[in-house]
């Protein structure tokens, strides 16, 4: 957006209007301080117009998320050590690094046993990373190839927030 007109900040004082003498903290240019020029703006309502979710279109959605998630392989060797605090920051790192999306129950999981701890040690002091991530991908496995569309439908209709654990399935081009 354009502004029309420059403007300047209205700075006075309840002492004396001195403000066109010249100071050391205005210099010594005669400036002319006026109020800023109220613009009206609308706001842009970054959410869209809310969807009707049936029951029926988040059912085909899980199929498709699922079969999706099916085709992708999981990664056979490990690239490096990761350090972590957190399972989800665990799981956040695997995501970046193998640049592939965690199954829906995978990152409730996550969240899960997060939600478990009670301890502040960081995890990787108490769990070697190459097992935590085996183990993460072991369960990524059963949960892409074993899990029902029906099922995760379910959930989904359960739980009104229920896009916030799934990954963008999206390939990059």
């Amino acid at each position: 957006m354009k502004r029309s007109v420059p403007f300047a900040l209205d700075i006075s004082s309840d002492d004396d209007d001195d403000d066109d003498k010249p100071s050391p903290s205005n210099g010594n240019k005669n400036l002319s301080i006026t109020k800023r020029p109220k613009i009206e703006t609308t706001l842009i309502n970054p959410i869209p117009a809310k969807e009707v979710i049936t029951e029926e279109l988040l059912r085909k959605s899980a199929k498709m998320y699922q079969e999706f998630m099916k085709e992708i392989p999981i990664p056979a060797q490990h690239r490096s050590i990761i350090p972590f605090k957190s399972w989800t920051g665990l799981a956040n790192s695997m995501k970046q690094m193998y640049q592939q999306p965690l199954h829906y129950l995978t990152n409730i999981r996550m969240k899960e046993w997060d939600e478990m701890r009670d301890d502040p040690l960081p995890l990787d002091t108490m769990i070697h990373p190459c097992k935590a991530e085996t183990n993460i991908w072991l369960i990524e496995e059963v949960h892409r190839l074993t899990s029902s569309h029906q099922f995760l439908a379910k959930l989904w209709i359960a739980d009104p927030m229920y896009y916030t654990f799934i990954d963008s399935v999206f390939p990059q081009l």
